[in-house]
């Protein structure tokens, strides 16, 4: 029985975001596409048979254990059970930015479901792990389940699709972005029309858009500077509600030239699209 594994936990785009409508609960009806990239935090799974619980190896600086994703995502993983289960220690390996629109919180309690589900051997289907997962956030379901997805609902009515596995350059802004101020600002659109799958891959990309980037672009001046210098390159755009931001490169080397040609106390970095999340590569090699 393994009793250690690390496992990655990676960043994702949304390629679009359109706002189609709001629930009578406040939420917004979303349709988006999703894709992972080959970046991201890495998350490190000890049992402790001798010492039960849950626990991080470091709190993350700001955020409470309780109120961990990673913390919260085991925990629910743990009330699906009766059996007494080994206690853990996990060690995150923390590279994508806060509140950058790149899911990384997300990402984080998808990659602690998956991979103490393998570890406690609990055998629970994908299902019920994306099922637990959306208790934790809209986000998660999609990491659980691993595969690049047209979004609809508020995100979590999922279709596996195959984008084009580009390569991006992701600059992160110097500020952290309100979720729910944007959302709640009165100037977003929240009626764009909605699309079928297979026009999202279709024609002119540019029809496709982030709603939420013209309010982000009023409200954080330090998005729009962003956007602007890197739409020099090629089409730019908003991922969530951000305030991450990428360009699209047919290849590695394309994407590189850009990215050594920002300003100086820009931070981000270059990654390849890829439609299949490298947690579930890695997690399908260990089987």
């Amino acid at each position: 029985m393994r009793t250690s594994i690390t496992l990655p936990s990676p960043a994702k785009l949304n390629l679009f975001l359109h706002i189609v409508g709001r629930r009578p609960d406040g939420y917004h009806e979303l349709q988006t596409l999703f894709q992972f990239l080959d970046y991201g935090d890495e998350i490190r799974f000890d049992l402790t048979p001798d010492q039960p619980g849950i626990r991080l190896a470091e709190s993350v600086p700001g955020v409470p254990d309780k109120d961990n994703l990673i913390i919260r995502a085991a925990r629910a993983l743990e009330a699906r059970t009766t059996t007494e289960l080994p206690g853990v220690t996990i060690k995150l390996f923390k590279r994508l930015p806060m509140g950058g629109g790149l899911g990384g919180g997300s990402s984080n309690a998808a990659t602690t479901l998956l991979g103490l589900n393998y570890l406690w051997q609990m055998d629970l289907s994908l299902d019920e792990l994306a099922e637990i997962g959306l208790s934790l956030g809209a986000d998660v379901p999609v990491f659980v389940r691993g595969h690049s997805a047209f979004g609809e609902g508020v995100g979590e009515k999922l279709t596996p699709v195959n984008p084009p596995e580009d390569w991006f350059v992701v600059i992160k802004p110097a500020c952290n972005i309100n979720t729910g101020k944007i959302f709640s600002e009165e100037g977003l659109t929240r009626d764009t029309p909605k699309i079928k799958i297979a026009p999202a891959f279709e024609g002119d990309a540019s029809r496709y858009r982030n709603d939420c980037e013209d309010v982000v672009r009023k409200l954080y001046p330090e998005v729009n500077q962003s956007l602007e210098w890197l739409s020099q390159f090629g089409p730019a755009r908003l991922t969530g509600t951000g305030a991450c931001i990428f360009g699209r490169f047919p290849t590695e080397s394309a994407a590189r030239i850009i990215w050594e040609s920002k300003p100086s106390g820009i931070t981000g970095f270059v990654a390849k699209g890829v439609n299949i999340s490298p947690l579930h590569q890695k997690l399908t090699e260990l089987k």
